[in-house]
């Protein structure tokens, strides 16, 4: 079906006008980050049934039509050295395609043709691989460029396994956007091809608002001298927050994943006992990470650290006006706090710490109020490294998403033959030593657990994550 590396397109009927909409700060956060290796979204999906090309074509037509920043093109202005979506009439998808001679190689070339039992799969390594693939990286301040958001590959695994790979710019596709595309990707070839015409009955022409312009009046609002304080407290604060051990802090890095998985009754258990305490999955985790990583470092006891915890939440129906859940783009804004560890902490008592001092930041709308601080933070540490633990460019220890996600597609996926699928994002620029894209899928917790290597390796994180997961197992205790 597939003969070594082939290119399979599709050139959309007009849409509209061209149209060119500036990017917003938190956008151009992502501008920067993006190039330097974080912020590299994939969607890997391992299917069991041939790939129909027609109908993945069309698909990825409809997702375009229907979000048209993912048609858009990022265009660098040189003259003026800034970022805008440029979105055309018509957009040329291509699709790479790989055959299995092919897909052994790359993964040869990369160094990761021999599995083993701590990266089990194909599937796992080209999704790795993906990750490391930086259409975005270099920027010629002096002249001008357009990149492509949205790229595709089909790569042949083994004699009956396919993968299909969407790798996405951030700035086009957070984690909620990427949770949408998938479920509209499955529905149209689930569906045998049929689509309609996009989101809302017809085909969306412009791509939406940067957040800064829908962010309600006066949640924003901060006085200049209070914004220079939070600034130099946020500065110093980093100062003193621990991390985990970094293993190699020279070497080049790219982002390797490590899955935390749970049966059904265990996640049953779990998500019960958060329900209880009127707190979010998110807690949990976090907190069972903190603690795992206090244990990690044999500390003498009673010895206190301090590990600062970043939880991302969707602001989509919060905006003014509220965006559709499957907005396509970046409407998640970020908040930094920092928890003090000391050993013997139980885990309900942390996650309630945790979960609170977030929902209480929100609550105050601290999303807001911070987001064009931690932006500037962001920049600052990519452009001096040195600003960062050991130049490592880490940020915090952990980053989480508040909402959770649920999926109970099973019967569609048997359908279409879908196995398996991880959706998440690069982290070996700037960010947290390691992020959770958490999903309870089928009534069973799949994260998937992005981290920087070799700034810390798959044997660390793999211990880490195996912690936690005992941890999060025996929960049950009593509700305080």
């Amino acid at each position: 079906m597939m003969s070594g590396v082939q290119n399979q397109s599709v050139t959309q009927s007009p849409a509209s006008e061209p149209r060119m909409r500036p990017i917003g700060n938190t956008e151009y956060s992502w501008c920067k980050a993006v190039p330097v290796g974080t912020g590299i979204t994939v969607l890997a999906l391992l299917l069991t049934k041939p790939v129909d090309y027609s109908l993945l074509l069309s698909a990825l037509r409809h997702l375009q039509d229907s979000h048209p920043i993912l048609r858009s093109k990022l265009h660098f202005d040189a003259a003026t050295a800034s970022f805008s979506f440029f979105t055309p009439r018509d957009s040329d998808l291509v699709v790479s395609t790989f055959d299995l001679e092919s897909t052994v190689q790359i993964l040869e070339g990369s160094g990761s043709g021999q599995l083993d039992a701590l990266a089990p799969s194909r599937f796992h390594l080209i999704l790795e691989h993906e990750m490391g693939q930086n259409s975005w990286r270099d920027v010629d301040p002096s002249s001008d460029r357009d990149w492509e958001l949205l790229h595709a590959s089909v790569y042949s695994l083994e004699e009956a396994r396919w993968t299909v790979v969407l790798r996405i710019h951030t700035v086009a596709c957070d984690r909620a956007a990427a949770e949408a595309v998938m479920r509209e990707l499955l529905a149209v070839v689930g569906g045998g091809g049929a689509v309609g015409k996009g989101m809302d009955g017809e085909e969306k022409k412009e791509v939406d608002a940067e957040i800064e312009k829908l962010i309600p009046p006066g949640k924003a609002d901060k006085p200049f001298w209070v914004r220079g304080v939070n600034l130099l407290g946020y500065s110093l604060n980093s100062l003193r927050m621990s991390n985990i051990d970094f293993v190699d802090t020279s070497s080049p890095r790219s982002s390797q994943v490590v899955r935390l998985r749970m049966n059904s009754d265990d996640t049953r258990r779990l998500l019960a006992g958060c329900e209880s305490r009127e707190i979010k999955l998110c807690g949990a985790l976090a907190a069972a990470a903190k603690m795992t990583a206090h244990s990690s470092k044999d500390l003498p006891a009673n010895k206190w650290e301090k590990y600062a915890v970043i939880t991302l939440t969707n602001c989509r129906p919060i905006l003014d006006p509220p965006l559709p859940s499957n907005s396509a783009g970046f409407y998640h804004l970020a908040i930094l706090n920092s928890h003090d560890i000391c050993g013997g902490e139980k885990l309900w008592e942390l996650a309630k710490r945790t979960y609170t001092s977030f929902s209480k930041a929100k609550d105050n709308n601290k999303h807001f109020s911070d987001m064009g601080d931690l932006n500037f933070l962001m920049c600052r540490a990519i452009e001096n490294p040195r600003l960062t633990p050991s130049s490592s460019m880490r940020t915090a220890f952990l980053s989480v998403f508040e909402d959770d996600i649920f999926d109970e597609s099973s019967r569609l996926q048997q359908e279409i033959g879908l196995e398996d699928y991880i959706g998440c994002s690069s982290v070996h620029g700037v960010g947290p030593s390691i992020a959770f894209f958490h999903t309870v899928r089928n009534g069973q917790l799949d994260c998937a657990c992005v981290y920087p290597s070799p700034l810390h390796s798959r044997e660390q994180i793999t211990k880490l994550v195996e912690d936690m997961r005992r941890i999060l197992i025996n929960c049950d205790e009593p509700v305080n």
